[in-house]
């Protein structure tokens, strides 16, 4: 049998609209019954990087989860709950700004504890056997997780498979990084934290996406369109046909794939819309964007990752455009590398050591001013 991603057309974000569609699309997979018990304690997790506005097409939209939210408490779950293990910041004050707290507080639905830690063995897993979990989804029956389609520097893209990071609690998410610190190895714990994890249903947001500089100093791009499915490696397929590039070309779907987590060739899924079933060919000639900003350039060879001294020549790196730079520090707070491979250098921008730098793009990703690039 071929996975499954529903495909929803939303031009905008229209509170209605959005809740119409999701409900229609959870529908057409059985219903939320299908998923959880009215009795089992479901977890929301949305896309929370950082403090941002709702357009900026940073976090996943609040209209998305509160949507999700509402549908899923009328179908008579009592005990829902959201969250994230944010980037950088507070969990809480990132909720309040991009108005997600008002949502889910006008709808009774708390938020639930990212703070806390709970090390989890995982002794089938192929890349990662251990986790330090938020307790929140140690603690929760059902998770359903809410992404954002966006650019990433490491992986090319962010999306369902990706999002399921944020469940590993705190200063343990920069401490993968280390770890695992290429784009295959990253993408093979993510793949394991999915299979350890299990969430019952993924989203994802798409009415605004990112281009560019993801995935939180990119530029906001209308696609007009809201993705589910219960495969996410098929989700992030579809998502890759909508920025015209190759699936082939992202870890999470390549190593998703040989771990079992799902599927990503045109010819093992089919989409579903409103008018029926269309193939992957057909989503991209009609949603896609040709000219979507994503890195589309051949990666070194791991052959030669493993020559230090030819890696260092052709690695991807991140750098710091000194007229956009307010020597606010956080990049250097957010690099996982012991000792630091970035270093604050006041008055001017901060200084990175690349022979430290294992190109995580910790730094860009939690940036502010959107001061850091790739080159």
């Amino acid at each position: 049998m071929k996975s499954q991603v529903v495909l929803l057309e939303c031009s905008e974000y229209d509170k209605e609209k959005i809740y119409n569609e999701l409900k229609w699309g959870i529908e057409s997979f059985g219903g939320v019954q299908n998923f959880v018990r009215a009795d089992e304690k479901v977890l929301l997790k949305p896309n929370l990087l950082r403090k941002a506005d709702k357009d900026s097409a940073i976090v996943t939209h609040p209209y998305v989860v509160e949507a999700v939210a509402r549908i899923f408490k009328e179908s008579g779950c009592q005990d829902i709950k959201y969250g994230d293990s944010v980037g950088i910041g507070d969990m809480d004050k990132i909720a309040r700004q991009c108005g997600l707290f008002d949502e889910m507080e006008a709808l009774g639905i708390p938020m639930a504890d990212f703070n806390e830690c709970v090390k989890t063995e995982y002794p089938q897993g192929k890349m990662a056997r251990q986790f330090h979990m938020a307790k929140a989804v140690i603690e929760s029956d059902a998770l359903i997780n809410i992404s954002k389609m966006k650019t990433h520097q490491l992986e090319r893209m962010t999306g369902a498979v990706k999002n399921m990071y944020g469940c590993i609690q705190g200063l343990h998410k920069a401490k993968g990084h280390t770890k695992y610190s290429n784009a295959e190895s990253f993408a093979r714990m993510l793949a394991d934290l999915n299979r350890f994890a299990r969430p019952r249903l993924y989203i994802m947001d798409a009415i605004t996406a990112m281009e560019g500089n993801g995935p939180a100093s990119g530029t906001p791009v209308s696609m007009g369109i809201m993705l589910i499915s219960t495969d996410p490696v098929a989700l992030d397929s579809v998502c890759c046909s909508l920025m015209h590039l190759n699936p082939k070309m992202v870890p999470t779907n390549v190593q998703g794939e040989k771990m079992g987590l799902g599927v990503w060739q045109e010819d093992s899924i089919e989409v579903l819309t409103r008018k029926g079933l269309i193939s992957v060919r057909e989503v991209r000639e009609k949603y896609g964007k040709k000219d979507y900003q994503v890195n589309r350039g051949k990666e070194v060879k791991a052959l030669w990752r493993r020559i230090r001294w030819v890696s260092r020549h052709f690695q991807r790196k991140p750098y710091i455009v000194d007229k956009d730079c307010i020597r606010c520090g956080i990049c250097v707070e957010a690099c996982p590398v012991e000792g630091k491979a970035l270093r604050l250098n006041r008055p001017a921008a901060p200084v990175y050591d690349y022979k430290k730098c294992i190109a995580c793009f910790c730094c860009q990703e939690m940036c502010p001013q959107k001061a850091i690039h790739v080159k």
